[in-house]
C-alpha cells in the first residue's frame, strides 16, 4: 500500500565563512571577508495538508580590504549577492541580485576627522523581469549602473564606526539604449530620459557604517547611504539601508538575518525591501 506521506523534507543549510582578519606584518593592508551560501528545499508526495515542491538558494560575498599608513586611510568593501527560487510548475525566479563596491580614501585632519574622497558603484548580474508578465525584461547587467563620487569630510572612530559627508557629490546613472530608445523625452527609465543612456546628478551624500556586538556572539552591521540631488527635487532623498545580524550559536552553528530597504523615486515611487534569514553551519577559511 502506497504510503500517504512518502517524503516531507525541509532543509535550510547555510555556510558562513566568519570574518577572519588577515594581517601581514610587512604590509599596511588588512583583509577580512564573509562568504554565505543559503539553501532551502521542501518536497511533498501525497501530503494531504498540501504544499508545493520548491528550492531556493542564495550566495553572498562581503569582503573588506583596508589600507593604513600614517595619516592615510583607504577603506574598500565589495559586496555581491545572487539568489534563485524554483517552485514546481513555475519558472525559476530571481530573489536577489546585486554587485556593490565602495572605496573611501581619507587624509587625517584633526582628531577623528579626515579629508576624504569616496567612490561607490552599484549594478546587478542578471536580467530582471516585470513581476506581472515575467517575460518583459526591465533590467540586466549594467542597466542600471550607478556611480557616485566626490570629496568630503570623514569622521572615523574606528573601522566599525564611521560617517562620511560629501556635499559636492556627482552621481551618474547608466542604462542600455534599448530601454530608452523610442521613448518620448518626458518618459524615463531609472531616471534616464527617453532617447538617452545616461543621467547626471549633482548633490550631497551621507554614508554611515556602524558595526557592534549586542552581546557575546551576536553582531549587528548597519550600512546607510543617503543622497539628495540639488538639480531636481532635492527634498526627495534617496535612501539605501542594510542591516546584517549574525547570531553565533557555537563554533559551527549560527543564524544570519539580512534586511535591506531602498527608496529611489527615479526607479520606483515607494520603498523596495528584501530580507533573508537562515540557520547554518560555519566554516572558517
Amino acid at each position: 500500500m502506497k504510503k500517504l506521506v512518502v517524503v516531507f523534507c525541509l532543509m535550510s543549510v547555510s555556510l558562513f565563512a566568519q570574518e577572519e582578519t588577515a594581517v601581514d606584518s610587512t604590509s599596511n593592508w588588512t583583509k577580512k571577508g564573509v562568504f554565505t551560501l543559503l539553501a532551502n528545499q521542501s518536497s511533498f508526495d501525497n501530503w494531504l495538508a498540501g504544499g508545493q515542491n520548491n528550492f531556493a538558494g542564495n550566495v553572498n560575498v562581503n569582503y573588506d580590504f583596508n589600507y593604513k599608513n600614517g595619516d592615510w586611510n583607504w577603506d574598500n568593501k565589495f559586496i555581491a549577492a545572487y539568489g534563485l527560487t524554483k517552485i514546481k510548475g513555475q519558472d525559476t525566479q530571481k530573489t536577489d541580485d546585486r554587485i556593490e563596491f565602495n572605496s573611501l580614501l581619507g587624509k587625517k585632519a584633526s582628531g577623528n576627522w579626515f579629508y576624504s574622497a569616496f567612490f561607490n558603484f552599484k549594478t546587478q548580474m542578471d536580467s530582471g523581469f516585470d513581476p506581472d508578465t515575467q517575460t518583459t525584461r526591465i533590467s540586466h547587467f549594467f542597466s542600471p549602473a550607478y556611480f557616485q563620487f566626490g570629496p568630503g569630510m570623514l569622521w572615523k572612530k574606528s573601522d566599525n564606526l564611521k560617517v562620511n559627508i560629501a556635499p559636492a557629490t556627482s552621481k551618474l546613472i547608466v542604462v542600455h539604449s534599448h530601454f530608452t530608445e523610442g521613448l518620448p523625452s518626458t518618459a524615463s527609465v531609472f531616471g534616464v530620459e527617453g532617447g538617452k543612456t545616461t543621467r547626471y546628478e549633482f548633490g550631497a551624500a551621507l554614508n554611515g557604517y556602524y558595526k557592534f556586538d549586542v552581546m557575546k556572539n551576536v553582531s549587528v552591521e548597519n550600512i546607510l547611504n543617503l543622497y539628495s540631488n540639488y538639480l531636481e527635487d532635492a527634498q526627495n532623498v534617496d535612501l539605501d539601508y542594510q542591516l546584517n545580524i549574525v547570531m553565533k550559536i557555537n563554533k559551527y552553528l549560527s543564524t544570519n538575518f539580512a534586511f535591506q530597504t531602498i527608496y529611489d523615486d527615479n526607479a520606483f515611487r515607494g520603498f523596495q525591501t528584501r530580507q533573508v534569514i537562515g540557520l547554518g553551519f560555519n566554516a572558517n577559511f
